[in-house]
């Protein structure tokens, strides 16, 4: 009872301040004047009666105890006559008013301040700094990479323009990307498609631009509005590089015309695509991928020819100890990938190397560390047909199919298991393709019983990618299914089966060769397969391409070319068919060895090291005066012709 009494007083008391609150601003004051005069009137003759030095007489004392009164308030406590005190009392109450007037406009201009910056309304005034446009899953490795790229600078900012919240931005960055460096990170509240919004983070005096594709089917007509609302924002976008991504490759010729000239496009889906048909035909490819994008081992700079201008390409190529050449940067900006070794050199070019930093590339000639006597020549390998498996099916698959079928050789099989008669639905393009010969079948990926009729294990090579389950996507829910949900379900589909395909091979006691494709990273991490394994998360993969351009906007041609089916691209090759196996070589003898077959030799992988991480038997640009002993086995990693 006693509980239930004083939870009742306690609601009677707020529903009473409640209503005196309700009752305006007059009333509010009238009753706080009494409350101030009902508590300093009795504390003021206290003082008054306490004090030993205070007047004997009654008058005396009322007087100091009005003086004490007036003088807590701050409305004067004269003494005198009835006229002068109330003169004094008028001032005293018209200084107040005053002061608190101005104490109040000036609070309220603070407070208005302060929230525009919590809304993210103000201009950021940097220069050299890099703008995000947009916010998706993909801010965070981007932030995390440029982080990375800006750790030897003393200074550098990122801004975010995005239409969320600037404090929960903040939040999730700082959640996200735990170690910043030096560098700092401005989130602005706003519509990339604004142009005058989109001024807020200056874009006409940043040094890269990088516009992110959001998720959902309208992502890609969202990336060609930024990119129209940056041209009239900033029109020609000065200095700046501006890197764009678009997920359908129908969408891509019109973002490239949006960006302009000076602007780079990437598609996620030719990208991811080709990325996945070569893995799946060299395994271990992925990692080779990942240690040349991140910023954290070796990547893509460009070297002074200092004094191999007039000389060769292939003189080149031995020319740096600790840096593998793989290209010229022409005078003009054209990229050259792996040139004929004969090709000269010119004064205004640029040597693109394979290095730790822009600041390793140094010119060290190790041409006597060639073992010519170590030097192997060997046959062209005959064309094999292999038979390949493709488990799901997504707007990627056709590209994959294609692809396919410009690497393998004539007679290779492609069985596709998909969802319904999704696998129906490039049946017409078959009679296209050169090489590949492709049978459909409907079936749930996700069932073992349908993985168990497939016979995995005898396929030279299975590719898994992200789908979704139609009858699942059509089923009414009470709230609308997005973009990034049908990702993460796509990603869920993908985890059961992977976990399906591991009992297979336990089961045949054989290691499947085994390539998949998943939309998130951390999805990668849950996956039930061997460590080292190959990933192609399309999203990071993106992530690290847009940021690598970015910084040097010359390599936009460097991955065009290596994502090129009829390009030049890294393969892995067998070591024993360069240099002899079981002995000790100079790394200088592999690359003499890949130069005569018209090819640059960046790195190794050591078959024995292919399940101990971190880098799980990849090397990637060794010193070439290092010595390596090669087994039977091994790869080489070299940047050849497709």
């Amino acid at each position: 009872m006693t509980q239930d009494h004083t939870t009742s007083l306690r609601l009677r008391l707020r529903y009473r301040f409640d209503h005196l609150v309700a009752g305006g601003t007059t009333a509010l004051i009238g009753w706080l004047a009494l409350a101030c005069l009902a508590v300093v009137i009795p504390a003021s003759t206290v003082l008054v009666w306490s004090d030993r030095a205070a007047p004997s007489t009654l008058s005396g004392r009322l007087t100091a105890v009005w003086v004490s009164v007036g003088q807590t308030l701050k409305i004067g406590g004269a003494v005198g006559s009835p006229l002068h005190v109330l003169a004094s009392v008028s001032l005293a109450l018209v200084a107040l008013l005053f002061v608190s007037t101005l104490v109040s406009l000036i609070t309220t201009g603070i407070n208005r301040r302060i929230m525009s910056l919590r809304l993210g309304h103000s201009t950021v005034l940097e220069a050299r700094h890099t703008v995000l446009l947009g916010w998706s899953d993909q801010v965070f490795p981007v932030i995390g990479e440029l982080v990375a790229a800006h750790a030897n600078q003393r200074r550098s900012a990122i801004a975010v323009l995005a239409p969320k919240d600037k404090v929960e931005m903040e939040d999730d960055i700082s959640a996200r990307v735990t170690d910043r460096g030096r560098t700092r990170i401005i989130c602005r509240n706003g519509s990339t498609t604004d142009p005058t919004e989109l001024r807020r983070v200056s874009p006409q005096t940043a040094k890269a631009v990088l516009v992110l594709p959001p998720a959902g089917e309208g992502g890609d007509a969202h990336v060609v509005k930024t990119l129209l609302a940056l041209d009239a924002a900033v029109p020609g976008t000065g200095d700046a590089v501006v890197v764009a991504a678009v997920r359908d490759g129908r969408n891509h010729l019109t973002a490239r015309l949006a960006a302009g000239p000076a602007g780079h496009v990437l598609c996620v889906d030719d990208i991811v695509a080709r990325l996945l048909v070569q893995t799946a035909r060299q395994p271990g490819l992925s990692l080779v991928y990942q240690e040349l994008l991140d910023f954290e081992g070796d990547e893509f700079y460009t070297a002074a020819v200092a004094g191999l201008a007039g000389r060769t390409f292939g003189e080149a190529l031995l020319s740096f100890a600790t840096s593998a050449v793989v290209g010229l940067l022409r005078a003009d900006g054209a990229v050259a990938l792996n040139p004929d070794p004969a090709t000269a050199i010119g004064a205004d070019d640029r040597i693109i190397v394979i290095s730790q930093d822009d600041d390793t590339a140094v010119q060290v000639d190790v041409t006597s560390c060639v073992e010519e006597e170590a030097i192997v020549t060997a046959e062209p390998g005959v064309p094999v047909a292999e038979r390949l498996l493709l488990l799901g099916w997504n707007r990627r698959a056709p590209l994959i199919v294609d692809q396919l079928d410009q690497y393998v050789s004539p007679g290779t099989t492609l069985d596709v298991v998909a969802l319904g008669d999704r696998g129906a639905a490039p049946g017409a393009t078959a009679a296209d393709l050169r090489h590949l010969e492709v049978a459909f079948h409907s079936g749930d990926i996700t069932d073992p019983l349908v993985l168990a009729k497939l016979d995995v294990p005898a396929y030279d090579g299975v590719i898994v990618i992200g789908e979704t389950d139609p009858v699942a996507a059509a089923a009414p829910s009470p709230t609308p299914q997005t973009a990034t949900d049908t990702e993460a379900q796509a990603d869920d589909r993908t985890l059961v089966t992977l976990l399906h395909l591991r009992a297979i091979g336990k089961a045949a006691r054989r290691e499947l060769a085994l390539t998949t494709e998943m939309s998130d990273d951390g999805n990668r991490l849950l996956a039930p397969a061997r460590e080292g394994a190959d990933f192609i998360v399309s999203g990071r993969l993106i992530s690290l391409l847009m940021t690598q351009i970015s910084e040097s906007r010359y390599l936009a041609g460097v991955f065009e070319e290596l994502f090129r089916a009829e390009g030049h691209e890294f393969h892995l090759k067998p070591a024993a068919d360069y240099v002899r196996a079981g002995r000790e070589v100079s790394f200088a003898t592999v690359v003499e060895s890949a130069r005569r077959r018209r090819e640059c030799a960046v790195g190794y992988r050591l078959r024995g090291q292919t399940s101990t991480g971190p880098a799980f038997g990849v090397r990637i640009n060794p010193d070439k005066r290092q010595r390596v002993r090669f087994a039977e086995g091994d790869w080489l990693i070299v940047l050849a012709e497709s």
